[in-house]
C-alpha cells in the first residue's frame, strides 16, 4: 500500500492495477449453506425429463445409426452390412422419386401455409382480438391428422364428395383431387395447411402484438399503405418469428405420414409416395429395417442441414426492431 493510498482510505491493488481482493470478495465467493444444495436439487428435479430424453431421443438415435449398416429383418439378428445401406439408397429409384415428392408437398405446403398464416395474423391484428376467434382459427391444428385427412377424403370424394359436387354444377365434370398425378400433392398440401394454419397464424399473431403502434402511425403519416406497411414494416419486424414458423412448417412437411396413408397411400402410381411413408413400407411392409434406418438417417442428415441453412439465411436471432 502506497502512502497516498493510506492517506486517501483507498483499498489496495495488484500490481497490474486491479483491486487485489479483500476478505469480504473470498466470502462472497464460497455459497452460503442456504444455496449450497441447489445443484443436487436441480439435478434430482431435471432427472426424470433427462431420463426419458435418454430413453426415447438418445438410444434411439444411436440404435438406428447402428442398424442403418446392418441388414436387420426383425426375426433374425441385424448382420454388419458396412455401406451397403448407402450404396442401395443411391441405386434406388423410388427414394429419390419419393424424395422429388416430398420436395414439392414441403414447397407448396410452406409458401401457401405461410402467406395464409401471415394473412389471418394480420387480419386478426388489425380487425379482431376476441379470444373467442382465436380459438376456432386454431381448432384445426387440435384435431387429429388421421380425423382430418377422412373428413377431407369425403370433401373430395368425385361422386358423393360436397366439393366435387358443386365444381360439377360449374364445369360438368369432377375433379379427382386424391385420383390424380396432377392434383394429388397440391390437395394433400392444401390439407396439412388447413390443419396447421391456425397454429402458425396464432404464433405470428403473437409477435405482431410485440410491434409498438408507434411504427404503424409513422407509417401512415409517411403516406404508406397498408400493403406497403406489410412489406417494409411488418415483415422486416417479424423476421425471427418468421424463421421459427418457417422451420417448424418444413420439419412438418417433411415429416407428413398420417395424411398420405389416410388419403392416398402413396398413389397413384407412388405420386404422393412422400419419403416417410416409404420408409414406413420398408420396415413395417418388406420388414427390411436397416435399409428403413439408413433412409431415415438420411432424411434426419438433410433436415439438419436445411434447418442450418434456414437459420443462416434468415438470420432467425435477428430482427430490425433494434
Amino acid at each position: 500500500m502506497t502512502v497516498t493510498e493510506a492517506r486517501l482510505g483507498e483499498k489496495p491493488r495488484a500490481r497490474d492495477g486491479a483491486r487485489a481482493p479483500t476478505r469480504r470478495d473470498k466470502r462472497r465467493a464460497v455459497p452460503s449453506p442456504v444455496h449450497r444444495h441447489d445443484a443436487r436439487l436441480a439435478w434430482v428435479l431435471i432427472a426424470p425429463a433427462l431420463v426419458g430424453f435418454i430413453l426415447f431421443a438418445v438410444y434411439p438415435t444411436l440404435r438406428g445409426i447402428y442398424l442403418s449398416f446392418t441388414s436387420f429383418h426383425v426375426l433374425s439378428p441385424p448382420q454388419w452390412t458396412g455401406l451397403e445401406n448407402i450404396r442401395r439408397l443411391l441405386r434406388d429409384g423410388v427414394f429419390w422419386n419419393s424424395l422429388l415428392v416430398t420436395v414439392y408437398f414441403v414447397a407448396l405446403s410452406v409458401v401457401i401455409g405461410t402467406f395464409f398464416s401471415v394473412l389471418t395474423a394480420v387480419v386478426l391484428h388489425r380487425l379482431t382480438r376476441s379470444t373467442v376467434i382465436r380459438g376456432l382459427i386454431i381448432l384445426p391444428f387440435m384435431i387429429s391428422g388421421v380425423v382430418a385427412a377422412t373428413t377431407w377424403s369425403w370433401l373430395m370424394n368425385p361422386q358423393l364428395g360436397i366439393l366435387n359436387t358443386v365444381i360439377t354444377h360449374i364445369i360438368g365434370h369432377p375433379i379427382l383431387f386424391l385420383g390424380s398425378r396432377a392434383w394429388v400433392i397440391p390437395s394433400v398440401a392444401l390439407i396439412s395447411v388447413w390443419k396447421s394454419m391456425g397454429y402458425n397464424a396464432i404464433i405470428i399473431f403473437a409477435g405482431l402484438q410485440t410491434i409498438p403502434s408507434s411504427i404503424y402511425e409513422a407509417g401512415r403519416i409517411d403516406g404508406a399503405s397498408e400493403t406497403k406497411m406489410l412489406r417494409h414494416l411488418t415483415l422486416p419486424l417479424l423476421r425471427p418469428i418468421l424463421a421459427m414458423v418457417l422451420i417448424l412448417t418444413v420439419i412438418g412437411s417433411f415429416q407428413v405420414f398420417d395424411i398420405v396413408q389416410v388419403t392416398t397411400r402413396g398413389g397413384p402410381v407412388n405420386a404422393s409416395n412422400v419419403l416417410q411413408l416409404y420408409i414406413y413400407q420398408q420396415a413395417f411392409g418388406q420388414f427390411n429395417f436397416g435399409y428403413a434406418a439408413t433412409m431415415s438417417m438420411a432424411l434426419f442428415v438433410m433436415l439438419m442441414v436445411i434447418t442450418f441453412l434456414q437459420v443462416r439465411l434468415l438470420r432467425a436471432s435477428e430482427s430490425d426492431m433494434s
